[in-house]
């Protein structure tokens, strides 16, 4: 792969910094082949150091090092000493200033860390190790400093500038440049740093505090998209109220600031004070974006708005501890979300989330704990399982501890670490002083990598009126460890008893767990060994348990339910979360079936019981339309591969196309009638109300066109063209392009081309344009997206323009991209190999379809193996690259 092979970092050898950065004064002169960037930097030896007479070193790459200064003498070469990762300084004194002018290039950065140029805008992304593209630097995040930002440029050209914190000083200069001075007082890292200069509009609102103060808020764009900007200020506005009456969390700048790019390699950057956002997760209006995509944009301001506090004012030690801010604030913008619309839909979508994408990863050669051991390239630990399973970790603390005393735990946290840098302990340590909980074992989640099994079985006495349930769990061998060598995790179970009438009342010993006074029928359990049993008394018929309700812990429950117990808890459960649950399991047990039939060669007979309760599900007027929805979607290729032994693609997606079109024609008379009763001619308004009609709506359409018959067909078509939002217009095109009817396929590119005439000029919208024909089932989609990937409107610059066709195809598309004779491997491994020069970012987070390779059969493994072994094999692989690589072909 390589002659030297990348070094590993270990948690293990974490030490203190040698020096600390007092002030931090940086003055960029922004120039079109060259940007000038003066550092003067106030620095001092670490008292807490391990040894005090350590040379300097400063992290740097890509800099044209021009000067080196201490305390205003310039340094001649035989002084220090520069490599292509850091500068060296020797002999330094206690306390100093430090200073360097270096020359750096964002036009020709296309990494897009440091500072780059998006279209004509500069912009930076120093999260994780960006800043040291752009300065030398102690570029670690448990090093804070107070920055001052003084930017350069023409004024033409550039009339913004913006940095961190307040503006102090601005003026215009003599050679048609001028300049702003920002100053943020609080205490940050390096990572935390944000630069903006470009030509832009500006949305401006205000907002007033808890304390009365009065707070600017400004969302900056292309001229453009200025009409896109209210949703995202509204969900600012929202998130910053919700932040101060849920965690007594009040803003301390001046102003907020948001900016939206169209490059960025992530969602959004929490920058203090001057918030980064992918432009596909801040613009928003109706005929444009969908409902996801308007709650995606909803979800994300609120979780960089609430890291100002779970991730800046109290910020993360090392890159070990990034779960410390990431999946507490994911957490956190959950409930806001969760609060904003429909707390059970949320859940639902959280955990499709979870059992498809971070099971699949914790099962897989990248697997590894919430807070890892090690990592050779911190970039690639931006993972589901530190974000997703991280958020989940801090929800089951707040299960265990109660909301009470869960926000007297942050509070505590926040105000021992406000403007320092924490770790996961320090963070657990505050709950157990809340609630005087002894934590200690609760930390193997955050040590232990894998999903837990937990195994269930059940007795039932009728002469003793008892049930009894016992839990076996364990954990899969991962990279790090074996299945014996992993400790037993507390695990909170929320569960209750469902009989033909319905939940019971629960009685058992109250030293096995906990109830709500308010909720007789719902009980959370604490299981904490590896195998342990519980009796409930009072029970005078055999019960359903329903177990793991609103997904209380991250395991994978094996219970062994038949399927009268099934729509028992679809018809009779309380927990709106285990309703959907049993609908799927059904719904996967339908598709089982229909795999076995069609391996033999016989016809698919569908159980009548699914068609009942999808039947039943249709005709009720008084559950919530968006879980109605849920509940009718059929679990998707991608997860029935992830639960498969061994994923048949193919037999997948044969069985579960039969099985959809099979429920199609046989309530062909429900869809149709709901379909009919749902309102579509109304004013468009992302409430989660008409987010539920649409949802049910369009997932009856769905439904319909699958019968294949041409009134349906044509009805998806009338909705295409006439759609007044870009909800509908999708799903319609959709249907249409997913249709594998023969009349579809002439609307289905009229549509296409009607699509892209309208909306080319929106990038956002061609994005979406692109992943609706990258993720078509029919077989010649591989041949398609090749040719898309040479259209106008494609590039591999553009990391939105990657994950919609690219990403689309690898990770949403299995029976084309696994085609059995390996051209979708290959497609995938060129376009990695392409970016892992340009992006290495972006090339091994592309990658991820490829690790996955044990989970198919052996002619699709060998295939794999030799694209990854294609890759390991390129000259000059990046470290990104190298560690997936590495992994994925020693699992």
């Amino acid at each position: 792969m390589r002659d030297a092979e990348p070094r590993a970092i270990y948690l293990r050898d974490y030490q203190v910094p040698d020096f600390l950065i007092d002030k931090t004064h940086l003055h960029f002169a922004l120039h079109p082949q060259t940007t000038r960037v003066t550092s003067e930097l106030k620095i001092r030896r670490n008292p807490e150091a391990e040894q005090s007479d350590r040379e300097l070193v400063l992290h740097g790459q890509e800099i044209d090092l021009q000067s080196v200064s201490i305390n205003g003498k310039q340094l001649n070469a035989s002084e220090y000493r520069v490599d292509s990762e850091s500068l060296t300084v020797f002999n330094v004194p206690e306390s100093f200033t430090f200073s360097t002018v270096g020359f750096i290039s964002p036009e020709q950065n296309t990494s897009l860390e440091g500072l780059y140029k998006s279209k004509t805008m500069y912009c930076t992304q120093c999260e994780a190790e960006g800043f040291r593209k752009i300065t030398y630097y102690l570029d670690r995040p448990d090093v804070l400093s107070e920055f001052t930002t003084t930017v350069v440029a023409n004024k033409a050209e550039y009339p913004v500038l913006l940095s961190n914190g307040n503006p102090v000083k601005f003026g215009d200069l003599d050679d048609d440049t001028h300049f702003v001075t920002w100053h943020d007082p609080f205490r940050k890292p390096a990572y935390l740093f944000a630069l903006v200069a470009g030509d832009l509009a500006v949305l401006e609102d205000s907002f007033t505090t808890m304390s009365g103060r009065e707070v600017t808020l400004k969302i900056f764009v292309e001229d453009k998209d200025i009409d896109k900007c209210d949703h995202a200020m509204t969900s600012l506005k929202n998130s910053m109220r919700w932040d101060e009456e849920v965690y007594g969390r009040e803003y301390d700048l001046d102003i907020f600031m948001i900016v939206a790019v169209d490059d960025f390699n992530m969602g959004a950057m929490e920058n203090k004070g001057l918030n980064i956002f992918n432009t596909s997760c801040v613009l928003a209006k109706p005929e444009t974006t969908t409902d996801f995509g308007f709650q995606r944009v909803e979800s994300v301001v609120a979780h960089e708005y609430f890291h100002n506090w779970s991730g800046n004012r109290v910020t993360c030690r090392d890159w070990f501890q990034l779960s410390l801010k990431e999946g507490f604030t994911v957490f956190r913008d959950s409930e806001f979300s969760a609060d904003m619309g429909s707390r059970t839909v949320k859940r639902v979508e959280e955990v499709k989330l979870l059992r498809t994408m971070q099971f699949a990863e914790d099962a897989g050669p990248m697997a590894h704990p919430v807070q890892p051991a090690s990592f050779i390239e911190i970039s690639n630990f931006y993972t589901l399982t530190v974000y997703e399973k991280g958020a989940e970790v801090v929800r089951m603390l707040h299960t265990l501890l109660g909301p009470e005393q869960f926000r007297k735990g942050s509070d505590i946290y926040f105000a021992r670490h406000d403007g320092g840098a924490a770790t996961i302990n320090d963070f657990v340590a505050a709950m157990e002083e809340a609630s005087g909980r002894d934590l200690k074992n609760f930390m193997s989640w955050y040590s232990q990598a894998g999903t837990p099994v937990l195994k269930v079985s059940d007795q039932f006495d009728s002469v003793a009126q008892t049930y009894t349930l016992t839990f076996h769990q364990s954990c899969p061998s991962t990279p790090e460890a074996s299945e014996s060598e992993k400790s037993p995790y507390v695990i909170p179970m929320a569960m209750g008893l469902v009989t033909s009438a319905g939940p019971i009342a629960l009685q058992f010993d109250a030293a096995g767990g906990h109830f709500d006074a308010s909720r007789p029928t719902h009980a959370v359990l604490e299981l904490t060994k590896s195998e342990e049993s519980i009796t409930f008394s009072g029970v005078s018929e055999r019960p359903v348990p329903s177990l793991l309700r609103n997904f209380s812990s991250p395991v994978r429950l094996q219970f062994n339910y038949d399927r009268d117990q099934l729509v028992t808890l679809i018809t009779k459960d309380d927990d709106g979360f285990n309703r959907w649950d049993a609908s799927q399991q059904l719904a996967v047990a339908v598709i089982h079936d229909a795999q076995s039939q069609l391996s033999v060669g016989a016809g698919i007979d569908i159980d009548a019981r699914l068609l009942t309760a999808f039947g039943a599900l249709l005709q009720d007027r008084y559950i919530d339309a968006a879980m109605v929805a849920h509940m009718l979607s059929l679990p998707s290729e991608v997860f029935l591969a992830e639960i498969a032994e061994v994923a048949a693609v193919d037999d997948i997606h044969k069985a579960r196309s039969l099985v959809k079109k099979t429920i199609a024609k046989s309530l062909i008379a429900e869809l149709s009638d709901r379909f009919a009763s749902l309102p579509s001619a109304v004013h468009y308004s992302a409430t989660a109300e008409q987010i539920a009609v649409r949802s049910l709506k369009n997932i009856c359409l769905e439904y319909l066109v699958a019968t294949g018959e041409s009134e349906w067909l044509q009805a998806a078509f009338s909705q295409f063209t006439e759609a007044n939002n870009m909800t509908d217009q999708m799903a319609a095109l959709t249907c249409l392009v997913h249709s594998d009817a023969a009349a579809a396929e002439p609307m289905a590119a009229a549509a296409l081309a009607a699509f892209y005439q309208r909306w080319q000029a929106e990038a956002l919208v061609v994005n979406q344009w692109f992943s609706v024909q990258a993720t078509a089932p029919q077989p010649n989609t591989l041949a398609k997206v090749r040719t898309l990937m040479e259209h106008e409107a494609f590039t591999l610059k553009n990391p939105n323009k990657v994950r919609g066709l690219i990403g689309a195809f690898a990770n949403n598309n299995p029976v084309n991209f696994h085609q059995a004779d390996g051209q979708g491997y290959g497609l995938l491994s060129e376009v990695v190999i392409a970016l892992n020069t340009s992006n290495p970012q972006m090339a091994a987070r592309m990658l991820a379809p490829l690790t996955r390779w044990k989970k198919y059969d052996a002619n699709r493994q060998g295939l794999m193996r030799a694209e990854l072994q294609k890759i390991g094999k390129v000259e000059s692989l990046s470290k990104d690259v190298f560690e997936v690589i590495s992994k994925s072909l020693d699992f």
